[in-house]
């Protein structure tokens, strides 16, 4: 997994997360330019993510194993959390809107989630749905949350601490 470096959060996120679910198996930093990769390798992986395999991720049908939609459904906030930390962002959307008297400014914070595969764009609005949380479908491969109440929400559990 490759982490902005200058998310140190998110990195000691990713690093513990792994040596929790593999606690056998060493976890391994690498640092390279603005990034830091963080690994751990174990023939045991694929048992925890049998959706992983050769090819693109939006070639190939991804759907939760029995066990893990369970746990997804338990945890459905982690979820959310962990799919916006690896394929999404929380920004300042910045809009201007041409007046009379000049150009104005607007600016609010919004959530993106870019993912090319219909079925990880699925599963994450369907976690949106179960928790209650707004979503728009900006493009084809882009999802948005913007509206005040539901960037509160993700504020809540997602946090900008990262």
């Amino acid at each position: 997994m490759t982490c902005c470096a200058a998310w140190p959060g998110l990195i000691d996120a990713a690093e513990q997360a792994m040596a929790t679910v593999m606690p056998l198996s060493k976890v391994a930093r690498r640092p390279t330019p603005g990034a830091v990769d963080v690994n751990s390798q174990s023939k045991h992986w694929p048992c925890l993510f049998p959706q992983h395999g050769p090819g693109r991720k939006h070639t190939r049908k991804i759907e939760l194993a029995g066990w893990q939609r369970e746990l997804v459904n338990e945890h459905t906030e982690e979820f959310v959390r962990g799919l916006i930390h690896s394929d999404g962002c929380r920004s300042m959307n910045r809009v201007r809107r041409r007046l009379k008297d000049g150009d104005r400014w607007h600016e609010y914070p919004r959530y993106n989630f870019t993912n090319v595969s219909m079925d990880i764009q699925r599963l994450f609005t369907d976690a949106f749905d179960r928790l209650g949380i707004a979503w728009t479908q900006m493009n084809a491969k882009n999802i948005s949350v913007a509206k005040r109440e539901a960037v509160a929400r993700l504020d809540e559990f997602v946090g900008a601490e990262y």
